[in-house]
C-alpha cells in the first residue's frame, strides 16, 4: 500500500480506538504506521539492494515490534511518577504497535507480498485482494477523516456541544467500511480465481493461476494463468453473472528447455530473483558468444504504480557456461 493510505489508516485508527491520546502519541502512531516503507529507499541504491530490502525485513512482525519500541523511546524522558510513567509508556507502545500491525495487514492484502515471519522464514505472503494504490480505500479513509471535520465546524457554528471525542464516530465507520470493502474484495477475488480455473487455455490445462486487483474497480481483475508452454494474461469481470472468454487471453510462450537456460536458472542472481517473482518468464537470445538470457516478472507492465521492477540478466557461452550475471532495472518500469 502507498504511504499516504498507510498514514490515513493510522490516523483513522487513532481517532477510532485511541481518541484521547496526546498529540505526541498521535505523531508516534503515524510514524509507526508508515516507517516500514523506509525500505523504498533501497531503490536509490541498486537493483540488488531493492530486491533484498523491499517488503522483507521492515515488513515483518519482528520489525513492527522494534519500530513500536523505537517510537516509544523519546517518551522515556517524560517526568512523572514511576507508576504513571510506566502506564503511559505501555499505552504509547500499544498504540504504536497497533498502527504497525495495521500496516502489515494492509500490505498483506496486496500482491507484492511481505515476509511476515522474518528471520524465522523468508516466505512471502500475499493475498492479492487490493491494488498497491486503491482509490476506493483512499476515498473511504478520507471521508472518515474529512466529513467529521466539516460536521464539527457546522456544530461549532451553531453553538451546539459535541458528544464524545471529535471524529471518533466517523473514524469508526470508516474502519468498519474498509473492513467490509476488503471482505468484498476477498469474495470477488475468489470468484475471479474460480472463473480462471474453470477454463482451458489453448488446449492446455492449468499449472498455476492468480488474480490481481485493479485500482479503480473491485469488479475488475487481472488474471495470470500458467500452463505447460505459456503464460496467459487476461482481464476478468468478477461481478454477478460475469464471464470471460479464455481465447481473449494474451499468450506469452516459454522458451524451449536448453543447457544455457538451465545454467542461467541455477545462478545466484536467478535464485534471488525467482524467490520473489511469482510468474517468472525467460527470454533467450542467441549472441555471437552464446546466449543472452533475461528473467522477468510476468506480466511486464502490471501495476506500474507499485514501483520499479528488477530482472535478472545472464550471459552464457554456446555450451551453457555462465559468463556473467547481474540484477538490473527493468526499463519498462523505470
Amino acid at each position: 500500500m502507498d504511504p499516504l493510505t498507510h498514514a490515513l489508516a493510522s490516523y483513522t485508527l487513532k481517532r477510532a480506538a485511541f481518541p484521547r491520546v496526546a498529540r505526541r502519541a498521535t505523531v508516534a502512531m503515524l510514524i509507526a504506521g508508515t516507517i516500514a516503507d523506509v525500505d523504498w529507499l533501497s531503490a536509490h541504491l541498486s537493483p540488488s539492494a531493492f530486491l533484498t530490502f523491499y517488503r522483507t525485513y521492515s515488513h515483518s512482525l519482528l520489525a513492527a515490534l522494534l519500530f513500536s519500541v523505537l517510537v516509544t523511546l523519546p517518551f522515556l524522558r517524560r517526568k512523572s511518577a514511576a507508576t504513571e510513567k510506566r502506564t503511559f509508556l505501555f499505552s504509547i507502545f500499544g498504540d504504536a504497535l497497533a498502527a504497525s500491525i495495521l500496516h502489515l495487514l494492509m500490505d498483506l492484502c496486496q500482491s507484492a507480498g511481505v515476509e511476515l515471519f522474518w528471520p524465522i522464514s523468508t516466505r512471502r505472503f500475499a493475498l492479492d485482494w487490493v491494488a498497491h494504490v486503491d482509490l476506493w480505500m483512499l476515498g473511504i479513509l478520507l471521508a472518515g477523516i474529512l466529513l467529521p471535520m466539516l460536521s464539527g465546524l457546522v456544530t461549532e457554528e451553531i453553538g451546539a456541544k459535541s458528544k464524545g471525542p471529535r471524529g471518533r464516530v466517523g473514524a469508526s465507520v470508516a474502519l468498519a467500511t474498509m473492513i467490509l470493502y476488503i471482505g468484498l474484495r476477498f469474495v470477488l477475488h475468489g470468484n475471479a480465481l474460480a472463473a480462471l480455473e474453470s477454463r482451458t487455455y489453448r488446449g492446455e490445462s492449468i499449472r498455476k493461476i492468480a488474480a490481481f486487483a485493479e485500482p479503480t474497480s473491485p469488479f475488475r481483475w487481472h488474471g495470470i494463468v500458467e500452463t505447460e508452454s505459456a503464460l496467459h494474461d487476461v482481464e476478468i469481470e468478477a461481478g454477478v453473472g460475469a464471464s470471460f472468454d479464455p481465447d481473449s487471453a494474451i499468450a506469452s510462450y516459454k522458451p524451449e528447455s536448453s543447457a544455457a537456460l538451465e545454467a542461467a536458472r541455477d545462478t545466484a542472481v536467478a535464485r534471488r530473483f525467482l524467490h520473489v517473482a511469482r510468474f517468472p518468464k525467460a527470454t533467450v537470445e542467441k549472441t555471437p558468444r552464446g546466449f543472452h538470457i533475461v528473467l522477468r516478472a510476468f506480466p511486464y507492465g502490471r501495476d506500474a504504480m507499485a514501483g520499479p521492477r528488477v530482472h535478472a540478466v545472464i550471459e552464457t557461452d554456446s555450451s551453457g557456461k555462465v559468463l556473467s550475471e547481474e540484477l538490473a532495472w527493468d526499463a519498462i518500469s523505470k
